[in-house]
């Protein structure tokens, strides 16, 4: 467990689970969802990791790198009634088909780097699900978590969702297994000007050993082996995650 500063006095990090808001768990639950998507739940529990982020039907919601647009599906129709979903990603492709797909005066999408597209702190809640260990990889990084605070108000929520790596393995690691330490998260983070303020096991996979000779995506949804173990590897199913909620100071 890892001493932290929070409101003003050092704490430790919470570990433990959260239950579901109803208004979260009814758009997870919503029929209009994919049956692709809903066959990754087990995996990912949406309406716990939602609800411990603290998400809020009033939000404004950003998600970075929504890609196939899993998160997207069950957080704008979320916000419908009175909040805002904000999609951020590189331009191309993947975009287009996010635009396409997802369309309501409370939904945008922007490309990233955002730059001026959206007003600095004017975001509730930022959300990245398996999406910093390809930041990390890049060197794109410190860039990134500094546009988060940016873009949050103060005292607004960035929650983080990525393949955990023992903190007892080579670093080198980061750069190429698709897994992260969950001390690399922080040291971002806390750069960035943010406070960790609690972490879960939602997320967490005992069954996996994060030392795959071809990385993370070894396991599903990629198993990029093919045929290959691949019962073996549907046995063991999504990676173990870290999820971790950081605010950004008020003040």
């Amino acid at each position: 467990m890892l001493p932290l500063a929070f409101s003003g006095a050092p704490v430790s990090a919470q570990h433990h689970a959260a239950h579901a808001d109803p208004a979260i768990a009814a758009a997870v639950a919503s029929p209009a969802r994919t049956p692709e998507n809903l066959a990754r739940d087990q995996y990912r529990h949406p309406a716990k990791t939602l609800s411990f982020f603290g998400v809020k039907p009033t939000d404004t919601v950003l998600e970075f790198n929504p890609g196939g647009g899993w998160y997207t599906e069950i957080l704008a129709p979320l916000v419908a009634g009175h909040g805002h979903y904000i999609g951020a990603q590189a331009p191309g492709a993947g975009l287009d088909k996010l635009k396409a797909r997802f369309t309501g005066a409370h939904i945008r999408f922007v490309d990233w780097p955002v730059g001026e597209a959206i007003a600095a702190g004017s975001v509730d809640t930022i959300l990245t699900f398996r999406n910093v260990h390809n930041l990390v990889m890049k060197d794109a990084a410190p860039a990134a978590f500094a546009t988060f605070f940016k873009l949050l108000k103060p005292g607004g929520t960035l929650g983080v969702v990525d393949h955990r790596l023992p903190e007892s393995r080579d670093a080198a690691m980061e750069k190429t297994s698709g897994y992260l330490k969950i001390s690399t998260v922080r040291k971002l983070a806390e750069e960035a000007g943010f406070v960790l303020e609690a972490q879960s096991e939602i997320n967490a996979n005992p069954k996996d050993s994060a030392d795959w000779e071809k990385g993370v995506w070894t396991l599903p949804p990629t198993l990029t082996n093919g045929a290959a173990d691949r019962d073996k590897y549907l046995a063991i199913g999504e990676s173990d995650r870290m999820t971790l909620r950081f605010r950004k100071p008020k003040g």
